[in-house]
């Protein structure tokens, strides 16, 4: 099967003949058929999921509305169902909220509880994603340094923030997080934030542990300044096992509540290898 696409003109192919078509304004579907003896054989479904999937219906990360006119019989009704659309007054409407992840939470979080201006700190700096949004939360008047311990990953960052408009705000430099200490004084940072694992892209093999990671969180608790926050997403699987996850809780769970206020932040319907946002606030 193929689909062409024209203007918002959708054409379902069977080899050479078309079966189906789809007229779609933005995201307003205005009509959706299948020829009369093709029905009932899932086409409409391909092309409906098709034209969702070209236009962000199904991208997780996206917000999205569509609408399209009421069903005129069951099985459109129950197509239309099977996609989530559902009535609203004259038309269905189809509404989705973007997938809530680990990391959108731990970013939520910090959006909500810092302020800009300051140091920010991105202590396994990847690709460049978290530093990048530690950027936007310092500000012009802020700085951002981010770290990790291979040059792949230090040079993509560098190019994300120069590309995104950065590269006076932040930058990344090849450094273990383990020595934080080197680098930042103590009591000055207003956020460190981990996002361990391994290096999106590359080799599994080189990934964080809890030899290094726990005196890297303890470093960053030494860094923060009072009211500042440690972030951390910790994760588990069959490369990574669980050491890394368990010995950072057992970090956590231990600090002083006269200290530090921990919160450890569980999807209860998740498994229990879904990664683990942890937030430390210094008092």
């Amino acid at each position: 099967m193929q689909i062409r696409q024209e203007k918002g003109c959708y054409t379902l192919y069977k080899e050479n003949e078309a079966i189906g078509t789809a007229v779609v304004d933005g995201t307003t579907i205005l009509r959706l058929e299948v020829v009369p003896r093709w029905r009932g054989r899932g086409y409409g479904s391909y092309l409906l999921k098709e034209l969702l999937r070209q236009n962000g219906g199904l991208d997780p990360k996206q917000a999205t509305r569509f609408t399209a006119p009421l069903p005129r019989d069951a099985a459109g009704r129950a197509l239309a169902q099977k996609y989530g659309f559902a009535p609203d007054g004259s038309q269905l409407v189809r509404r989705r909220v973007p997938d809530l992840s680990a990391v959108q939470l731990c970013h939520a979080f910090l959006t909500a509880r810092l302020a800009p201006g300051g140091l920010y700190v991105d202590a396994t700096c990847g690709n460049g994603h978290d530093t990048q949004f530690l950027c936007t939360l310092a500000g012009p008047a802020g700085h951002v340094l981010g770290l990790d311990i291979q040059q792949q990953a230090v040079d993509n960052t560098n190019a994300r923030l120069a590309a995104a408009g950065y590269g006076a705000v932040g930058r990344a430099v090849l450094h273990d997080h383990a020595r934080l200490a080197e680098l930042v004084q103590p009591g000055t940072a207003d956020c460190v934030l981990f996002n361990f694992g391994w290096l999106p892209g590359a080799e599994h093999d080189v990934h964080s542990t809890a030899d290094g990671s726990v005196p890297a969180l303890r470093a960053a608790l030494e860094a923060l300044r009072p009211g500042g926050v440690l972030a951390a997403v910790l994760y588990s699987g069959k490369v990574i096992g669980d050491a890394e996850k368990q010995a950072a809780l057992a970090f956590f769970k231990a600090l002083p509540l006269t200290q530090y206020t921990v919160l450890v932040c569980e999807f209860a319907n998740w498994a229990q290898t879904a990664p683990l946002p942890c937030f430390v606030i210094k008092k």
